[in-house]
């Protein structure tokens, strides 16, 4: 069975952006080991996205940032993505498919498909409602030396998620990143 992995950078404080989205406190540019350590872990085939992070995220890599190398241009461009989305019913964007319905069948559909792990960036109602339904099998935080003191949290305030670090990485640029899965019954 394949497995859902979250990436998402967060701040030392625990939150993926600021009360209106900020996201102005992530650490850039990255090192150059950072770089490394994120193309080894690019080992997926499918990435899933939330529909306001997508509207983003799939134009910007589309239009070849410069800031990338041309490698990771085409591994965000030429993985298929999945958005999950109850309010659009077809993909405007090439590569990528609409998933609406119930969470949890939609991920463990995506599970039970054959091919290579699946990666989830975000968005932030996404992440946690993945996180709250533990549908989420690893989880790769990369901590941003900065606080913010409000915005919004990695984790659901009304979820309890028992982690067993299995990794954590500091890198020249500051950023910690720190791997875990969830400890289940």
């Amino acid at each position: 069975m394949r497995k859902l992995k979250l990436q998402v950078q967060t701040s030392v404080d625990g939150y993926m952006s600021g009360p209106n989205g900020e996201m102005d406190w992530m650490h850039f540019p990255w090192s150059d080991d950072l770089t490394a350590y994120v193309t080894e872990l690019s080992q997926f085939d499918t990435i899933v996205l939330g529909r306001t992070l997508a509207e983003g995220f799939i134009p910007t890599w589309a239009a070849n940032p410069e800031h990338e190398t041309q490698e990771a241009i085409d591994l965000m461009n030429k993985t298929p993505k999945v958005v999950i989305s109850n309010s659009l019913t077809e993909s405007p964007w090439d590569n990528a498919t609409v998933a609406g319905g119930d969470l949890s069948e939609i991920i463990n559909g995506l599970k039970a498909q054959p091919g290579g792990d699946i990666i989830v960036y975000g968005g932030g109602t996404l992440v946690q409602s993945l996180i709250a339904a533990e549908l989420i099998d690893e989880l790769h935080l990369f901590v941003n030396p900065t606080a913010i003191g409000v915005g919004l949290p990695v984790f659901p305030a009304e979820s309890y998620a028992r982690l067993q670090l299995v990794g954590a990485t500091a890198f020249d640029c500051g950023i910690t990143a720190l791997t875990y899965q969830p400890k289940r019954a």
